[in-house]
């Protein structure tokens, strides 16, 4: 039987909690304070696409003011891995060219990145690989496919990217292939038994299964066709931004309850909804002259200058987000699916605009300390920061052992 005294204390109880919360998020966090949390993180961005300049002959360990991207800046952030992006243009289908485009882009990652600086940088394939990197101060570089069209409908290619490093492959990118579905197309395309063949060989390998790209119809496809827990590299949730390559509640919840988790992405379409409303990235002409420029430009000096121009032109129309919106993006995901389930994928060097805080990669302290701000544990933020992604991977490579 409730009493008034069982009643008061129960009231004295919550209202102590609610104090005490209300005094974690008021505390005043010092420079340190935030840099020692920061630091204990084992720090992993699951996209980046600076490859598509290393590939060209820029070098990853000097400092650029034409990218997100640097060795330098990756230190001053305290980063533990990057899963650099094998991204190939689906411009590449046409003559069959996107296995070739693949290969130069996984030498870049290996090459030109990894083995050209050793003492940066070390190239793993395991989540044991990345915690050594850490405990060693390197930095993880780690291959990712982006856009199954690499594999040219041929499920043997998949054995080679593994055995060249690949750990994820993002099923599709912008365009329908004959296995699965884009969420760059209108017509929800599912996933056939080639598709299921993909995932039951990637589950094999233990490559994970990357869902950054697809329609809803080949989200749910290859959800249900995988045997280990899939994932999406780049994405965040279409709640709060209304785009096709953000995921919906229940999506995100059904991914949760297989293992999976959302990497946020940080292009300002993708966290703003005033992002979206007002980014070119919605005018199919300026996508298409995008296409042209990365799969028709030849020469690396032009394609770079037609780059920086596209990316002005829509830094420039873009209602820039902010960190609050990246901090707002993971909240949504711990309240709807749990903590244990989201993650970072920031697409630096791949979109034209980032949140105003999180300009490049030397800015990651700055998602700390607002994260600690906002009520995040220390153990919270290690989490979200590598811990969830890493237990991801863990699993793929268990299911893949079996």
């Amino acid at each position: 039987m409730l009493t008034s005294r069982t009643l008061t204390l129960a009231a004295l109880g919550l209202s102590l909690a609610a104090g005490w919360a209300s005094a974690q998020k008021a505390k005043v966090w010092t420079d340190a304070e935030v840099m020692k949390v920061h630091r204990s993180a084992i720090l992993i961005d699951t996209h980046n696409d600076v490859t598509s300049k290393t590939v060209e002959g820029v070098e990853l360990g000097k400092p650029s003011t034409e990218s997100h991207t640097d060795i330098p800046r990756m230190k001053q952030g305290g980063m533990t891995a990057e899963f650099f992006a094998a991204y190939v243009a689906t411009g590449n289908m046409e003559g069959n060219k996107s296995a070739h485009r693949a290969l130069q882009m996984i030498d870049t990652i290996r090459h030109d990145i990894a083995e050209k600086y050793p003492n940066e940088m070390v190239f793993t394939t395991t989540a044991a690989g990345i915690v050594k990197a850490k405990k060693q101060g390197k930095i993880a570089a780690l291959i990712g496919i982006e856009g199954g069209h690499a594999i040219e409908d041929d499920v043997r290619l998949l054995r080679d990217y593994y055995a060249l490093g690949v750990r994820y492959m993002t099923l599709t990118h912008s365009k329908n292939l004959s296995w699965a579905g884009s969420s760059g197309e209108k017509d929800n395309q599912g996933m056939n038994e080639l598709g299921r063949q993909v995932i039951a060989e990637m589950n094999r390998l233990g490559m994970m299964v990357d869902i950054a790209h697809v329609s809803d119809k080949t989200f749910w496809d290859a959800l249900e066709a995988s045997k280990a827990p899939i994932f999406s590299s780049h994405s965040s949730c279409r709640s709060l931004s209304n785009i096709p390559r953000n995921m919906t509640d229940e999506m995100i919840q059904a991914l949760a309850k297989k293992g999976g988790v959302v990497q946020i992405n940080f292009g300002c379409e993708f966290l703003s909804q005033k992002s979206q409303d007002s980014s070119p990235m919605r005018d199919p002409a300026f996508l298409a002259r995008a296409e042209k420029v990365m799969a028709g430009v030849k020469d690396p000096k032009e394609r770079r200058a037609a780059l920086r121009q596209l990316t002005a032109e829509l830094g420039k129309a873009t209602v820039r987000a902010t960190i609050d919106d990246v901090v707002a993006h993971i909240d949504h995901v711990k309240k709807i699916a749990g903590i244990d389930y989201v993650g970072l994928g920031s697409d630096f060097d791949g979109v034209g605009c980032v949140p105003e805080g999180l300009d490049d990669v030397s800015k990651w302290p700055n998602l700390t300390r607002k994260l600690l701000e906002k009520g995040y544990t220390p153990a919270e933020i290690r989490k979200v920061y590598g811990g969830n992604l890493l237990r991801v991977m863990t699993a793929v490579e268990k299911a893949a052992a079996r």
